[in-house]
């Protein structure tokens, strides 16, 4: 038997008109950092989403499918962007501007991004890589910046202002298959290439659906909430579609990200809630405490990335009345996999168990333990393996490419299809998540991901290394950092600092390791792997020499 309920599309489209029309009345203000914000409400919004949209149609070209990224900071505009570009049938690509140059030249030239539209600020950073973007044919400039940079290079360049300027305010959305692309996010590289993962508009709606729940953010249009996690950072962990949905007011902070003007622009806007990695609020603790401010507005901050440290938790807690609570996610999760809010009748000590997790799995996020002989591992807060996840938001392949079948890597998908996250952890009999280790040694600082492979092997290019080994060490700031354990050839003239020196020009700089080690030997494995507890444990136990720069 079939049922007799309707079949309507999850589309972006309808999460847009939905904002512009009931929740008309919500406002975006996007801090400025001097003077006034800028304020524009959800009608302007969705008014301005559709006259971008015609702009792209009719000037630029952009057609159902046709991908368009975006370098740009949390701001209106941006979001304008979010909302158009899916609904109009083509796919937002956002670019992560913390990445190394080369990884952003690859991103763009696999995704295949015809235009990208991009802040004038940020104009320093994408001008030296126009020559190597392949397929981009359309640049659009939003709000001031050194068009100069620009001379002699071969995209078409648009001001966004004057591309929207007399379009209409209308736009007939197409009836989309709500399997289609939306958008695209690529994961940072931590082993090889990055990985593009692409979002339907199902999915999209759905994780929309799910943010919005009280065992989520718990959010309304009564709130107003700062997601200082970037946009162009897995979708802003689902805020800016969520909010349109729910009415929700955002405060965006665009370029703002210090805690001085974090710390300003809370007590001036009041918003009710935020979201950022820990680096983040240890900043703004920092901040409030050396200069007090008023941020008795602030009901909850939902904190992901890496694990919050309990005393920072605490910390807001007691000194600011502020409560962090805890989330777990990835590229492929949408991000929103689990959420920390404690279950009903706990309190005090007892609540501290559950807010210290990762947090419990929502209906649509279906997770597994794999055991090391590949069992499944039973939920019952002790037994750990690597967790595995499924669902309606999670990530079934990689994105080949234009024209190319979908990557499942076997270390990232298993045989019967579920995502294998690379994080071991143990799962309580009601539903909550705790993760103990990493299937794989990435390095989580800060809430970006550090490949120490990568990090040993541009070591290793150095002539006088001879082999290199880098593991994750406990950072009270970024959570974790990385310490390299270097072999230097005999005869060797270089020092730590050389070392550094060398790296920087190679990576990014944030990735550079502080700590250092000279060692005699790698440890190995008996198969000849490089035998990293054994370097962490050596740490841990204060038998290497190391020197921080």
């Amino acid at each position: 038997m079939l049922s007799t309920m309707q079949d309507t599309p999850l589309l972006v489209s309808r999460i847009l008109e939905h904002g512009r029309t009931v929740h008309h009345r919500s406002k975006v203000t996007t801090w400025t950092g001097e003077g006034e914000p800028r304020r524009r409400t959800f009608r302007e919004i969705g008014d301005r989403a559709s006259q971008l949209a015609n702009a792209l149609r009719d000037e630029l070209g952009v057609t159902e499918q046709s991908v368009v990224g975006t370098l740009m900071w949390n701001n209106c505009e941006h979001l304008e962007a979010y909302l158009a570009l899916p609904a109009m049938g083509a796919v937002l690509h956002t670019l992560n501007l913390r990445l190394p140059a080369g990884q952003l030249v690859w991103i763009v030239n696999h995704a295949a991004d015809r235009v990208i539209l991009v802040n004038g600020t940020l104009l320093p950073l994408l001008a030296p890589l126009l020559p190597r973007l392949e397929s981009v044919e359309h640049l659009v400039v939003v709000g001031p910046g050194d068009l100069s940079l620009l001379d002699g290079h071969r995209p078409a360049v648009h001001a966004y202002e004057a591309l929207l300027a007399g379009r209409p305010t209308t736009y007939d959305w197409p009836e989309l298959d709500e399997r289609d692309a939306a958008a695209m996010c690529y994961t940072s590289g931590t082993t090889g290439d990055p990985k593009g993962v692409v979002f339907s508009h199902r999915s999209v709606y759905l994780h929309s659906l799910q943010v919005n729940t009280t065992e989520s953010m718990g959010l309304s249009s009564h709130d107003t909430s700062l997601p200082v996690v970037p946009m162009f950072h897995v979708n802003a962990w689902g805020l800016p579609h969520a909010a349109f949905m729910s009415g929700i007011n955002l405060l965006m902070p665009d370029r703002f990200l210090q805690p001085g003007p974090l710390a300003e622009m809370i007590e001036s806007e009041r918003p009710t809630h935020a979201a950022a990695v820990p680096t983040i609020w240890q900043g703004l603790l920092a901040e409030l405490t050396a200069k007090p401010r008023d941020v008795s507005s602030m009901r909850q901050v939902t904190i992901g990335g890496s694990a919050c440290p309990p005393a920072l938790m605490k910390a807001f807690d007691e000194q600011l009345g502020v409560r962090l609570c805890h989330a777990w996610g990835m590229t492929e999760t949408s991000p929103l996999g689990t959420v920390a809010q404690s279950p009903a009748g706990v309190s005090g000590e007892e609540e501290w168990a559950y807010r210290i997790t990762q947090g419990r799995f929502p209906a649509s996020v279906e997770p597994r333990l794999i055991g090391p002989d590949g069992s499944v591992m039973p939920w019952d807060g002790r037994s750990a393996g690597e967790l595995e996840v499924r669902g309606p938001w999670i990530a079934a392949a990689y994105y080949g490419g234009a024209g190319k079948e979908p990557l499942r890597p076997e270390d990232k998908f298993s045989p019967d299809g579920w995502l294998r996250t690379g994080d071991v952890g143990v799962i309580s009999d009601d539903g909550y998540l705790t993760l103990t280790d990493r299937a794989k040694d990435v390095i989580k600082s800060g809430g970006e991901w550090i490949s120490s492979v990568e990090l040993e092997n541009e070591l290793m290019a150095h002539p006088d290394v001879v082999e290199a080994a880098v593991v994750a060490v406990p950072d009270e700031r970024w959570g974790e950092r990385p310490l390299a354990t270097v072999v230097l050839r005999e005869g060797a003239t270089a020092d730590y600092r050389d070392l550094l020196a060398f790296l920087r020009d190679r990576i990014a700089r944030w990735q550079v390791p502080e700590r250092w080690a000279i060692v005699p030997a790698v440890p190995k494995t008996s198969v000849g792997k490089f035998d990293k507890k054994v370097i962490r444990k050596a740490y841990a136990d204060g038998e290497l020499d190391v020197t921080t720069l």
